[in-house]
């Protein structure tokens, strides 16, 4: 049998989203929160560029909304946007007060940046370009020194506990060992999926979990076919890819063809600040056209170093001296907009189920995310997710369980290594960022055949497949291009196509 453990609140993952709400929500009652490796183990903790919110002299929560808007291409829920950008300065505000050393400017107001498509300098940073790293290091701090919250860490969720539309938990494998999780309210902050694309800037650790377990215990979810290809990364034989940020373009650094011309100001009237699905896409063509794609940053000079040290030792790392060499560059999956539905509380289709952070749809970036929202989107929704978790009812006596079962040990590793490296190829090549129907319905094919062929224990792997086959399908569906997801055979947006969303 099993063993059981109850709780008040249980929350699933440790990036912004998920420590916001443990350390929110533990005013409430009693958290667990679980995470597949460590608390740091997390996007979030990788993030550059910083947080967007209006801050500023000459901004404003209206500017931040048209912005937000028009980099969704029409898909955004503007009552989600609405409350992203009137809450978010305060959210900014609450985790400086708890912490967080955000760079100042001299009269010891927030230093802020610009990025691409945002009208004013509205983005929050932290030493520079390690503003996830700090974010992380703050929320840890809080939740470590909550007394109601307690981690369990190298603890891997198999699949929600469902019925009558009820979530009551989970089943989970601690140390391989099968544990139920019961608790009053689920939450979702699993993170995102890029580790299903050959080529991302996302952690190890995000393979998908989240989408694949809600699809399969019957919640809705929307928009999966909108994944956005950060335009550079740096390009080098990683897992991985280390990230070259909005910011160093934002600064003045221009992108070069393998010739060395300047490409981008002929492309878009933004030219290097395009949305990034305009800047990715117009890089991914020049590397079929001419093989490698450079970003110039030489003009900042020894500023380099001191406006972005973190990734001037990456850099510095691998080689390059970014004073005075060229950066190899290559668009990567970076984020996934889609996800689980939920309301303007978190609350999913599934009582008792709320999801926030990348793993939810809470419709604020619509087609294409707005630079440096998601971790504002984190901080804000995670805010409303802990504020309604007081409201949720007690467990009532008679919860079903499954009874006995068993966590299936992996049978052959490397079976399920060669599906997730399959799994990466296949996404990248046809339901990347350049889409066709013929690939998308070759791919849905292939992911089938692999998901048939997995070994007995591959739980990880099948999370990737399941989630890789909810994008390809809606990629499939979609028969426009809008935001993140290009269709060749369909390279406009059509008007039939606005404000729809493929629901799975």
């Amino acid at each position: 049998m099993p063993d059981q453990i109850r709780t008040r609140f249980l929350v699933v993952g440790s990036g912004v989203a998920g420590l916001q709400t443990s350390w929110r929500a533990s005013e409430h009652g009693g958290v667990i929160v679980v995470t597949k490796r460590s608390l740091f183990d997390s996007a979030t903790a990788y993030a550059q560029g910083g947080i967007a919110a209006a801050l500023g002299a000459g901004d404003s929560p209206e500017l931040h909304r048209r912005d937000t808007l028009a980099a969704g291409a029409a898909l955004c829920d503007a009552a989600a946007v609405q409350v992203l950008v009137e809450e978010g300065p305060a959210r900014v505000r609450e985790l400086s007060a708890a912490g967080a050393d955000f760079d100042l400017a001299p009269n010891g107001k927030f230093k802020l940046g610009r990025e691409a498509a945002h009208s004013r300098k509205r983005i929050v940073h932290a030493h520079g370009d390690q503003t996830g790293a700090e974010v992380a290091r703050t929320l840890v701090d809080r939740v470590r020194e909550s007394p109601g919250v307690d981690v369990m860490e190298r603890t891997r969720v198999l699949d929600l506990i469902v019925d009558g539309g009820e979530c009551f938990g989970v089943r989970a494998s601690v140390a391989g060992r099968p544990v139920e999780i019961l608790a009053d309210a689920t939450v979702l902050a699993t993170g995102g999926c890029g580790q299903v694309y050959r080529y991302t800037t996302n952690p190890q650790v995000a393979t998908g979990d989240g989408y694949a377990v809600a699809h399969r215990a019957g919640a809705r979810l929307a928009d999966m076919e909108f994944v956005q290809f950060h335009p550079t990364a740096l390009d080098t034989p990683e897992n991985p890819l280390a990230l070259i940020s909005e910011a160093v373009r934002g600064e003045g650094a221009v992108l070069l063809d393998a010739d060395g011309v300047r490409f981008m100001p002929e492309r878009h009237r933004l030219a290097e600040l395009a949305p990034r699905d305009v800047v990715a896409r117009e890089i991914f063509r020049e590397q079929q056209r001419t093989g490698r794609v450079w970003l110039d940053a030489r003009r900042l000079g020894d500023a380099f170093e001191q406006r972005f040290p973190g990734i001037f030792a990456l850099c510095m790392a691998r080689g390059i001296d970014p004073r005075s060499m060229l950066i190899p560059v290559t668009p990567a999956a970076h984020y996934m907009m889609g996800g689980v539905v939920t309301d303007l509380t978190g609350r999913s289709s599934l009582a008792r189920l709320y999801a926030c952070g990348e793993v939810s749809r809470t419709g604020v970036h619509g087609a294409n995310r707005l630079a440096s929202n998601s971790l504002l989107e984190g901080l804000v929704f995670a805010e409303r997710v802990a504020r309604d978790l007081a409201s949720a009812p007690p467990l009532p006596p008679d919860i079903p369980t499954a009874g006995t079962w068993r966590v299936p040990p992996l049978t052959d590793r490397g079976a399920a290594q060669v599906a997730a490296d399959a799994i990466r190829r296949i996404m990248w090549d046809s339901a990347g960022i350049v889409r066709t129907a013929k690939g998308l319905r070759g791919c849905v094919d292939q992911l089938g055949d692999i998901a048939q062929r997995l070994p007995e224990g591959a739980t990880e792997e099948r999370n990737m497949v399941d989630t890789a086959l909810l994008i390809a399908e809606a990629a499939l569906l979609r028969k426009e291009s809008r935001g993140g997801h290009y269709r060749v055979d369909f390279p406009k947006a059509k008007r039939k196509w606005q404000r729809r969303h493929i629901e799975w």
